[in-house]
C-alpha cells in the first residue's frame, strides 16, 4: 500500500519536474530567439516589408528558431514569382531571409494580364501588374495559354532567340521596356519613345548591343527609331529617324 503511494507521488513529482523543464525551455527559447533584426536579400518582385510579412506570418512568426526550421529544405506555396525561401539565423535575435525567385525570361500581354514565362517558354506566373526588370515580348502569336505549360507559339525556337537576346541585354546592362519580334525575325527594342531597330542578323547582334550604352544617353527623351539594321560606312554612323 505504501509502496504504491510512494510510486504515485514519485510519478507526480517527475511529471511536475518535466513540465517545469519544458516550460522553462520554452520560455528561454521564446525570450532568446525573439527576432529584433531582419535582413532580406534576393527579392525583386516584392519589397522587404512584403517579404517579412509573408515569411513572418503566424503565432511564432517572430521566433528565429521556428522560422529556420519551418523553411528548411522546402519551397513556399501560393506566393507568385517566389520559388524557395531560406531563413538563416545570424544570431538568436537576427535572421536573414534569402529569397529565390522563379527564373523569368520575359512576359507577354494576354487578356489584360501579364503572363511570365521561363527560358523554355513555359508560363510560370500571371499577374495584372507589370514587373519592373522583366521585358515585355511582343510579336508572339498564340490563341490560348495554360499556366505550367509551354506558350503555344508557331515556332518555339523563338524562345532560344529571346533567351540569347535577354542574356546579352543583361551583359551590357540594358533594360528595354519592350522587345518586338516580327515574323521575319527582326528585333526592335523600346526604350520609352525611342525604338532601336536591330534587324535579324544573330551574328551581328552582340556588336550592336555593345554600342547601345553609348548611344542611349543621346537618345533619351527622343521620339524616333535608331536604324541599326544597316551601318553607313561612309558616314560611320547609324541613322536616327525622328517620329514613327
Amino acid at each position: 500500500m505504501f509502496k504504491g503511494k510512494r510510486t504515485g507521488i514519485g510519478l507526480v513529482v517527475a511529471i511536475v519536474l518535466l513540465l517545469t523543464v519544458v516550460l522553462g525551455a520554452g520560455s528561454y527559447i521564446r525570450k532568446t530567439y525573439t527576432i529584433e533584426t531582419v535582413y532580406v536579400e534576393g527579392n525583386v518582385h516584392y519589397t522587404e516589408d512584403e517579404i517579412k510579412a509573408i515569411v513572418m506570418d503566424g503565432a511564432l512568426g517572430d521566433n528565429s528558431l521556428y522560422l529556420s526550421l519551418k523553411y528548411k529544405d522546402r519551397g513556399i506555396e501560393g506566393i507568385p514569382f517566389v520559388d524557395v525561401v531560406d531563413v538563416d539565423i545570424l544570431s538568436p535575435d537576427t535572421i536573414k531571409i534569402i529569397v529565390y525567385e522563379k527564373a523569368l525570361t520575359g512576359c507577354v500581354r494576354y487578356l489584360d494580364t501579364y503572363i511570365y514565362f521561363d527560358r523554355d517558354g513555359y508560363a510560370v506566373e500571371s499577374s495584372a501588374v507589370r514587373t519592373v526588370g522583366v521585358p515585355q515580348i511582343m510579336g508572339l502569336q498564340f490563341d490560348h495559354m495554360v499556366l505550367g505549360e509551354k506558350l503555344p507559339v508557331e515556332d518555339d525556337g523563338i524562345f532560344n532567340s529571346i533567351l540569347d537576346l535577354t542574356n546579352l541585354l543583361q551583359k551590357y546592362s540594358l533594360t528595354p521596356d519592350k522587345i518586338y519580334f516580327n515574323r521575319g525575325g527582326e528585333i526592335t527594342l523600346y526604350f520609352g519613345d525611342t525604338k532601336i531597330a536591330l534587324g535579324n542578323e544573330p551574328s551581328a547582334l552582340e556588336d550592336k548591343l555593345m554600342l547601345l550604352p553609348g548611344f542611349l544617353p543621346e537618345l533619351e527623351g527622343k521620339n524616333g527609331i535608331l536604324q541599326m539594321q544597316t551601318y553607313d560606312a561612309d558616314s560611320g554612323k547609324y541613322t536616327f529617324k525622328p517620329g514613327g
